[in-house]
């Protein structure tokens, strides 16, 4: 297998958009050739098949959407409040619209992972790890709520994204960034700047 790791990651990308864009039926390593330009047999020499493609686009998903760590740095120099974690939802929002074409390619492999086990199986432990690290950022970040109401924002953020990205008139009548700071004042009671661990 080839190693340039600039080609590698053209290459996920066009996957990325090849699933975003046709779905998980349309994401053939010839379908990755042509969205990324490059002569036919070219995503076969970096990737065996095509359940090492989806692992490594899994990875790739990943890298694209986790915050700018200048950002974040500054984001988190606020005191550890209620507001501060409406404000990063608000910014996973602000991500999740700037980069559609990740999310959408992870809804198509969780619809997809219904059907393969193996990929099932791959999804569980990705999703996993990142419900964990988000779990850990905000417990060890000093955020009001504890593991319970960490799992219930990211429901409830699930849902919402969710929504935006397939029938976004659906929530035209409610202002998002609205709802999320209802959604936080809700599952974070006031009083609570820590919880339990």
């Amino acid at each position: 297998m080839r190693q340039n790791a600039a080609r590698r990651t053209a290459l996920l990308d066009a996957a990325i958009e090849v699933l975003a864009h046709e779905g998980s039926r349309g994401l053939t390593l010839r379908a990755v050739d042509t969205a990324a330009q490059v002569p036919k047999g070219t995503a076969t020499n970096y990737f065996a098949h095509r359940a090492e493609l989806l692992a490594q686009v899994m990875t790739r998903i990943q890298e694209r959407l986790t915050p700018d760590e200048s950002q974040l740095a500054d984001t988190m120099r606020e005191k550890p409040s209620a507001d501060l974690v409406a404000t990063l939802l608000k910014q996973l929002l602000g991500r999740m619209r700037a980069d559609r074409s990740s999310w959408l390619a992870l809804m198509e492999l969780r619809l997809e992972a219904t059907r393969r086990p193996e990929l099932h199986a791959e999804l569980t432990r990705f999703f996993t790890a990142q419900l964990d690290a988000n779990v850990g950022f905000h417990l060890d970040a000093g955020l009001p709520g504890d593991r319970v109401s960490v799992v219930l924002l990211y429901l409830a953020m699930l849902g919402l994204i969710v929504d935006d990205l397939t029938v976004p008139d659906l929530l035209a009548p409610y202002p998002l960034e609205d709802l999320i700071e209802a959604m936080v004042a809700r599952i974070l009671p006031p009083s609570d700047q820590g919880g339990e661990r």
